[in-house]
């Protein structure tokens, strides 16, 4: 945005800001967030405190206190920024994208930095992860929460982590774990999502799936070549082998159970799968031109965490018409009769957040910052 355009947003700009008004215990700071944001939204090539507050002829030493020493209510501002989302934009059709990003960081100080994938450089890099809520609905799209990543190296160092202001509550977490919390708090502030939906990363732990299911949340999710269960569902039993010996604790798969296989394996080997004709659906239409994909849909029965089937879900394979060795798999948690359709829709919409993401580090100085605690 250039001035001109920041100048005529002002008046709706400083009304939504007020909103916030209450996490701020001093008036003075409350003045500080409107500069900050506007410098955000500038045209300014550099985002963090220094360019911002020359930008205004403010000592760069004020700003950075506002960001690290002044006494402002960050657990309050999500959850007003939360309330606000559900209050306004909430409705059927409301989709929770769970997702990652990583911010590229030389050195050793800043909090959670250290060589771990990073999804802005395509590689293992000295980083920063965070992980990320949005919400889409409609033409609406916003992220709503999102949470520091501490790796087990960071965890494991104490002094390392209160030389950062680390707090000793805080210890590392699986991202699954984060992203649960990110959900549950959404939930505790009105917001609710018709469907969820994330990547393989999150899509291949089973815990985390069956998590969800407790919940009682439908969802979308992709999962690796590699992710294992049963078209057909084996037979269960508590009986024990025989009548010698102490009885069994659990149930377990009957002798000479079909073993569980991969999705590939199903694809290129499970009937139901292999000898299915592919169906073209128009996902949505991209920048480029429409995303054509063809789909095959079975039931599907995944191995769980005690290496039983869980309840049945949608197994859904999609390949790109444009790149034939692109597929995709993902299981669904939703009603048998769900339409493919609707389904499909939920598991393309990922790309909101990676907007976001974008939008993030490309307008607003995302990965700009340069904070120490």
């Amino acid at each position: 945005m250039d001035a001109k355009q920041i100048r005529s947003l002002r008046p709706k700009l400083k009304s939504l800001l007020k909103w916030f008004d209450d996490c701020f215990s001093r008036s003075e700071t409350r003045g500080h967030l409107s500069t900050y944001v506007e410098g955000q939204l500038s045209d300014l090539p550099r985002k963090n405190c220094e360019p911002i507050a020359d930008a205004v002829n403010m000592p760069p030493r004020t700003l950075q206190q506002f960001l690290s020493l002044l006494d402002w209510d960050h657990g309050l501002m999500k959850t007003k920024l939360q309330r606000l989302v559900a209050t306004e934009h909430a409705g059927p059709h409301s989709i929770g994208i769970i997702d990652e990003t990583g911010c590229p960081k030389k050195g050793e100080k800043t909090p959670g930095v250290q060589r771990q994938w990073c999804g802005a450089t395509g590689k293992k890099d000295n980083c920063v992860v965070t992980v990320h809520l949005g919400y889409a609905r409609e033409d609406f799209h916003c992220l709503l929460d999102s949470e520091l990543f501490l790796p087990e190296s960071w965890s494991n160092d104490r002094a390392r982590c209160r030389a950062a202001d680390i707090p000793d509550e805080m210890v590392h977490r699986p991202k699954t774990a984060i992203a649960l919390e990110l959900c549950d708090r959404a939930r505790s502030n009105g917001v609710a999502f018709e469907w969820l939906t994330f990547d393989e990363g999150y899509g291949k732990s089973v815990g985390f799936l069956a998590a969800l299911c407790r919940r009682e949340q439908k969802f979308v999710a992709e999962v690796p070549v590699t992710f294992r269960g049963w078209i057909h569902r084996p037979h269960v039993t508590n009986r024990r082998r025989s009548v010698v010996g102490r009885p069994r604790k659990g149930p377990r798969l009957v002798a000479g159970s079909r073993p569980f296989l991969s999705v590939r394996e199903h694809l290129e080997h499970s009937p139901e799968l292999r000898d299915q004709p592919w169906q073209r659906y128009r996902v949505k239409d991209g920048e480029k031109g429409p995303m054509v994909w063809e789909v095959k849909h079975v039931w599907f029965y995944p191995n769980g965490v005690d290496d039983l089937p869980m309840p049945p879900m949608h197994l859904i394979v999609a390949r790109s018409v444009l790149e034939r060795d692109k597929i995709k798999f993902f299981v669904a948690e939703a009603l048998q009769g769900t339409p493919l359709t609707v389904l499909l829709h939920v598991a393309f919409s990922r790309w909101r957040v990676e907007r976001s993401f974008e939008d993030q580090k490309t307008e607003l100085g995302f990965d700009h910052f340069e904070g120490r605690s």
